[in-house]
């Protein structure tokens, strides 16, 4: 048995190869898991649990499914589904963790994030981050009309993929002692997030000791996954359908 770790599916209406192949993984691998880990930007935007489509109830259908077979699934919110709430959350029979999580697996320390909160040489992004994780904002904009806060978060999207384009790609990446610090906050062994769609495993050292981080592959054209069991934690790339 194993755990599987995945983050970046960005799932939307638009892309309905990328929710088949998510379909696909669950029913051919999470359905052996003891656990699965979504690590945000889960769907491409979310406005709020009242949102109910046809995409979020298939999505919820199958998360429900593997909760109810006794696979537990958690879910640490990204930079695009940061108002993914606990309506939806328990729809979908799965546990909002908080933004910083260490799991205990096989004998190891694991850190699991978004990874956004490392990006801190983005400062225009992190500036953006503190404003729409305000309480107030967050509320206001809840309580606007659904085709209203659509059209918000449609124009906060193509900004975003402008202001992307204008900067350097150094510093979208992670800041190298962010990521030592969360480590040795942490007292973890490895670190896994999401976020930047660079996927690879880096070696860190911490004082004398040697980390690792891991970095999950957004679902562009295939799927990306850690899978982690007694014998070691290893970083995973699968087609949409099952060849």
């Amino acid at each position: 048995m194993s755990t599987y770790i995945i983050a970046d599916l960005h799932l939307s209406e638009d892309e309905p190869a990328i929710t088949a192949g998510f379909i696909n993984f669950i029913h051919q691998q999470a359905i052996h898991a003891d656990s699965l880990y979504i690590l945000g930007d889960f769907f491409n935007y979310w406005i709020g649990d009242d949102d109910q489509t046809e995409l979020h109830q298939q999505v919820a259908d199958s998360l429900k499914m593997l909760s109810e077979r006794g696979i537990p699934c958690y879910f640490i919110h990204g930079n695009r589904d940061f108002l993914l709430g606990q309506r939806y959350a328990k729809q979908c029979g799965m546990t909002i963790l908080p933004q910083e999580t260490l799991l205990e697996l096989y004998g190891k320390r694991i850190l699991i994030l978004h990874g956004d909160t490392l990006c801190i040489d983005d400062q225009a992004y992190q500036d953006y981050r503190k404003k729409v994780h305000t309480p107030w904002i967050q509320r206001i904009f809840l309580m606007l009309p659904l085709f209203i806060r659509r059209r918000i978060a449609e124009k906060m999207r193509k900004n975003s993929q402008y202001a992307s384009s204008m900067k350097a790609e150094s510093i979208m990446d992670v800041n190298p002692q962010a990521v030592i610090n969360a480590l040795n906050h942490h007292q973890a062994d490895w670190m896994i997030h999401g976020h930047t769609h660079r996927p690879a495993i880096h070696e860190v050292s911490v004082g004398d000791k040697q980390c690792f981080r891991g970095v999950l592959g957004a679902w562009h054209h295939e799927g990306s996954a850690f899978v982690i069991d007694k014998q070691g934690i290893d970083l995973i790339f699968f087609p949409f359908q099952p060849e």
